[in-house]
């Protein structure tokens, strides 16, 4: 899993010209092993928006394609320059990076994020940006009815639910790459994209305050080359899945997690210990006879590096202190 932290915002190596939004679109489009699809994806993002009247880029990333592709996307770069930019991982670095580099790169307005296998019908841009219009900050896409194996679908509903259930952000398809987010968004500092953290965005943003909004989509049936998910993926989601609810919900006060849980660890042992003495003054059987006693014994050692696990977090936390973590301001009037 990648573990080097990078926020969304974009980096001060960046361009001059490009640190300033200059268009209205950007389109990133991780793509790997994709030769067949990228220019047929193209050709419809161009005449979608074309119809809109709107300026455009789209930002492929190829992460670490083994086969044409990179030299497709070069042919289109030629045919089509300044609209076409192209970021080559050396290897596959997975899609949260990818996006993260397409995120830094992008100067439209509104970044569009869709999947590069044809999956995702360019036709729908038009009810996102309606969406935004709304006063929406994240529109992430619900493809229905979903045109996927059940091997794919199945784990899919299961963690949307338990994703649904854990955060309180009812989506029924936060995994769904094709979404459309407003600028200030992705250049918030505070969101930072990490691991494979992308697919929990509309949680971290709605944790910052900003509205996220869900449509439903068409969904069309991968015409070339295979899926890259697997049963390895949504078990990693899980564990990211962990990993955000604990951000979102105790990295401020760590100690309401870990104390109730070693008070409570701590208390359990003193309760099972209590019955074993009581056991061997009603019923005389020794206290070393008895194998809860070091059950009893345990939890309390566990209670307390609970309690002890907790008062470090908070010295960290107080350590780490930066006022400007605290809130997330939407505009201000002087």
């Amino acid at each position: 899993m990648q573990q080097t932290q990078v926020p969304m915002n974009v980096p001060a190596e960046a361009a001059p010209e490009e640190a300033t939004p200059a268009i209205d679109l950007t389109i990133v489009v991780p793509v790997k092993d994709e030769q067949k699809s990228v220019r047929i994806l193209f050709d419809k993002l161009a005449e979608q928006i074309g119809q809109l009247g709107k300026s455009f880029e789209v930002i492929f990333i190829d992460d670490g394609s083994v086969d044409n592709t990179f030299e497709e996307l070069k042919k289109l770069r030629l045919e089509h320059p300044g609209v076409v930019r192209i970021v080559q991982f050396r290897r596959n670095f997975s899609k949260t990076p990818a996006l993260v580099a397409g995120f830094s790169r992008s100067r439209g307005q509104v970044i569009f994020t869709m999947d590069g296998d044809l999956q995702d019908d360019p036709e729908e841009i038009p009810r996102y940006l309606a969406k935004l219009d709304e006063g929406y900050d994240l529109v992430t896409g619900w493809k229905f009815p979903r045109l996927d194996p059940i091997s794919k679908t199945f784990p899919s509903r299961i963690f949307n639910w338990l994703v649904s259930t854990m955060t309180g952000v009812h989506l029924h398809d936060i995994n769904n790459g094709f979404k459309a987010y407003r600028r200030e968004l992705v250049e918030d500092p505070h969101l930072k994209l990490y691991g494979e953290f992308h697919r929990f965005v509309p949680v971290m943003a709605h944790w910052r305050g900003f509205k996220v909004a869900e449509i439903k989509v068409r969904h069309h049936p991968r015409k070339f080359g295979t899926s890259k998910y697997g049963f390895r993926r949504f078990a990693r989601g899980l564990i990211d899945l962990l990993n955000v609810l604990f951000l979102t919900s105790f990295v401020r006060t760590p100690l309401r997690l870990f104390g109730p849980l070693g008070f409570f660890t701590l208390f359990l042992g003193f309760l099972i210990d209590i019955f074993v003495v009581i056991r061997k003054f009603t019923l005389n059987q020794p206290i070393h006879d008895q194998p809860l006693l070091f059950v009893g014994i345990l939890l309390m050692i566990f209670g307390v590096q609970f309690i002890l696990t907790g008062l470090q977090s908070e010295m960290i936390r107080y350590y780490a202190f930066r006022p400007d973590e605290e809130y997330s301001i939407k505009q201000e009037l002087n």
